[in-house]
């Protein structure tokens, strides 16, 4: 089934040179101050078997949580530390995959995440991290 990108989302801008080859990657800002992040999965995100790359997966999360991070703290600039992930299912082309990062908890130098992707109802990752807040 071939997906579009669902009402409400708008594209990121504002990314660097990498992220742009992960996307375009898509955002909507939810009730309570949550946003969600979207990509439409194109046949450049595909490993040889057929399926999105897991390096791709990990970008992806990798992004959304920093995004995560950075509009949570007010815009401070931070860096990953540790990102830990578990693939749950595989992913194919032509669909649309979402995800969210929540916070789990922030000190003064470092930020604990976790989040997850899924396709429809699907999970297809789910991962937890450390991100160092730089200049704290």
């Amino acid at each position: 089934m071939q997906h579009l990108v669902p009402d409400g989302f708008v594209q990121v801008t504002g990314q660097g040179p990498f992220s742009g080859h992960i996307g375009p990657t898509w955002v909507r800002d939810e009730a309570g101050g949550d946003s969600t992040y979207g990509v439409l999965i194109a046949e450049k995100h595909l490993n040889k078997r057929g399926v999105v790359h897991g390096g791709m997966l990990m970008s992806f999360m990798d992004h959304l949580l920093g995004r995560t991070i950075h509009h949570a703290i007010g815009g401070a600039t931070t860096a990953t530390i540790q990102l830990d992930n578990q693939f749950l299912s595989g992913v194919r082309e032509g669909v649309w995959m979402q995800g969210k990062g929540d916070i789990v908890r922030q000190t003064r130098s470092l930020v604990f995440v976790t989040g997850r992707l899924w396709v429809d109802e699907t999970p297809v990752l789910q991962s937890s991290g450390v991100w160092k807040i730089l200049g704290a």
